[in-house]
């Protein structure tokens, strides 16, 4: 029989990334979380018919716009506070650690995305697995692979941001079965599975986008909130940049192939973040630049505002207390002495606030890319892209610097920059450095600064250094070395799963 309850301990998060359903089984004659039934041999019915596979479909799009907390939130925080562009804003023991490099595996921050990464890497198993069981012939052969690339493209982005935060972590590709008391030895552990590797995730990861690619819908102009063949081209080149699957032909292939969907940088700099003119809105949505987005409208808003500064709809909604990734001054230095206002003065606004953890209260900077409740969130944008397809060229066997720079330039046009100088253009290290800085600022606040640093190698030479330069940042607690590149796994995973082991220096 089934069995009612069993290994209660275990997480909610561990539970839903493994199985994306309840060990808590009544005999499967009703509809549950992950069945709507069973058929006359026993047989169980995840999906009844296209309507709910797309009721599903929906659900994985919605992570998107209803569960911003771990994959941009946390993200920024990771990215931004844990590198030299900001501060952790607020002194909450959770938060602090990222700035002063003091993170154990006891940390709630990551310990809640690790759990919610699963879910959703369990939501996307849930399609992946059973839609190619569905009766319900009005399910079309090609919308089947359609729906199937699309889920793809979401594990895939998952398991993306999950590796390069732990390295080697579960890879979980399939729905765990029920256990009963017939089963147990064979189906227990399921619950329990091993750490992969980095490279094999890495593997998997490409596996999807490879697959997803030749089913996935082409990228629509009106409409960059769908998983789209471009997006998994632009994870694509992301993930040939990486060390475990590194190639830098690979990595031009695929940002060329971005290009070549339609996309470019916009003119104005604002058209991205900006408010309209009548400071109701989102400026634009859909610009020709952004590849993959999460939009708000009204009564559907972002409040994610409200962590990162003042909601500009909705001015006192939540603007009481001290706000997460609080801009470091040796960012704004940074602005400062490249000259660079267009970018600076979209990326960081200053406001008269309550709390002095970092700076005045009547002259306090906030990270202002998530000005509004009804501000858009930009996963993946073509200057990204394009800054990508320059470190290729820049780090491939036989450099194109020329052409690297040009690239550059391209993108400092836009800020109304001046081009970069002979000396910089013709010396390999130095033209390197440059285009770090050139992410640095293009990109501040997007969830890249880290990832950049871990990529290129350059965390201990950057991240050492900014501590006795930026009067700002709280102290130093440990020194960042190799082992900083992967951060602590949550202490109650490895509590509940031997078979997952802490990563070195934690």
């Amino acid at each position: 029989m089934k069995l009612r309850t069993i290994f209660y301990g275990l997480t909610s998060g561990l539970l839903l990334g493994l199985s994306s359903c309840s060990l808590n089984y009544e005999p499967l004659d009703t509809y549950s979380d992950v069945t709507e039934g069973v058929t006359s041999d026993g047989t169980k019915i995840v999906f009844k018919d296209k309507a709910a596979v797309e009721s599903h479909l929906t659900t994985l799009y919605n992570q998107m716009r209803d569960r911003q907390e771990h994959w941009y939130v946390d993200l920024l925080l990771i990215s931004d506070s844990h590198s030299d562009n900001a501060y952790a804003g607020t002194t909450g023991a959770e938060v602090v650690p990222f700035e002063n490099n003091s993170i154990e595996g006891s940390n709630s921050v990551l310990e809640r995305d690790w759990n919610r990464y699963l879910e959703d890497v369990a939501r996307a198993n849930k399609l992946i697995c059973n839609i190619d069981l569905v009766t319900d012939n009005s399910l079309t052969t090609a919308e089947r692979a359609q729906y199937k690339a699309e889920a793809k493209i979401f594990r895939a982005m998952v398991m993306f941001d999950m590796v390069r935060l732990w390295g080697d972590f579960p890879v979980i590709t399939t729905v765990a079965d029920d256990i009963t008391s017939e089963n147990i030895d064979e189906v227990y552990p399921q619950y329990f599975p091993k750490q992969n590797t980095e490279l094999e995730a890495y593997q998997q990861i490409e596996k999807d986008l490879l697959d997803a690619v030749l089913y996935a819908p082409d990228n629509t102009p009106g409409n960059k909130t769908l998983f789209s063949k471009s997006v998994a081209r632009t994870l694509l080149a992301k993930i040939y940049a990486e060390k475990p699957l590194r190639d830098y032909t690979k990595v031009i292939q695929y940002c060329d192939e971005v290009k070549a969907d339609g996309f470019d940088l916009v003119d104005d700099f604002s058209d991205l973040f900006g408010m309209n003119a009548a400071g109701t809105d989102a400026k634009m949505r859909n610009t020709k630049e952004s590849i993959l987005e999460a939009q708000f409208t009204s009564g559907a808003g972002n409040w994610c505002t409200w962590m990162f500064g003042s909601d500009l709809v909705n001015w006192n909604n939540n603007f009481t207390w001290a706000k997460w990734v609080t801009p470091s001054r040796d960012l704004i230095s940074a602005f400062k002495q490249e000259g660079d206002e267009v970018r600076f003065k979209e990326s960081i606004v200053y406001y008269d606030c309550n709390w002095s953890n970092y700076y005045p209260s009547d002259n306090y900077p906030f990270m202002y890319k998530c000005r509004s409740a009804n501000s858009s969130i930009i996963k993946y944008r073509y200057a990204d892209v394009l800054l990508l397809k320059a470190e290729a060229l820049i780090m491939q066997d036989t450099p194109d610097l020329e052409g690297a720079a040009d690239i550059i330039d391209e993108v400092r046009d836009r800020a109304k920059l001046g081009a970069l100088p002979t000396s910089v253009r013709s010396n390999k290290n130095v033209l390197l450095n440059a285009l770090l800085k050139e992410r640095r600022l293009e990109l501040a606040f997007e969830g890249q600064r880290w990832f950049d640093l871990v990529r290129l190698d350059k965390v201990e030479e950057v991240m050492n250094a900014v501590y006795s330069k930026d009067s700002g940042r709280k102290a130093q607690i440990y020194t960042f070395d190799k082992n900083s590149y992967r951060l602590p796994i949550p202490q109650s995973v490895i509590d509940a799963n031997d078979k997952i082991h802490q990563n070195p220096g934690y």
